[in-house]
């Protein structure tokens, strides 16, 4: 007599798995800290949400990516000679990707993150669906 049905593994008890750049993810939550009305987000892709708008994620190659408003991203560009993002084969026009030397440097990113968070803050709030 069977007394449980067959069924998919418990995929509920399995843990999930860590995000492949601990260095990376531990300079992430230091800028993070930065600010206290940011937390961090998503388990396979950290980012930052406010209002509905995410404005930074680490990408599972171990990058961070900034959303900034136009003024500051070009300046950002041109200063850190870095490149907007590619996102599964798609340019990201708002996203820059910051370079690896500058994500230890949390005082000189902090002004960037805070120009993130402020140019997500100026747009109209997302409607949580």
């Amino acid at each position: 007599m069977r007394l449980f049905a067959q069924s998919k593994p418990y995929n509920f008890l399995m843990a999930k798995p860590a995000y492949p750049h601990p260095d990376k993810l531990e300079l992430y939550e230091k800028l993070i800290a930065t600010n206290p009305e940011v937390q961090l987000k998503g388990a396979s892709v950290p980012n930052t949400i406010h209002d509905g708008h995410m404005f930074s994620y680490l990408t599972k190659d171990g990058k961070l990516a900034l959303r900034l408003p136009k003024g500051v991203r070009e300046e950002f560009l041109k200063k850190y000679k870095a490149n907007l993002c590619v996102a599964y084969g798609r340019v990201q026009p708002e996203y820059v990707e910051v370079p690896d030397a500058l994500l230890s440097k949390t005082p000189e990113l902090k002004k960037y993150f805070k120009a993130s968070f402020d140019y997500v803050s100026s747009l109209k709030p997302k409607r949580a669906k």
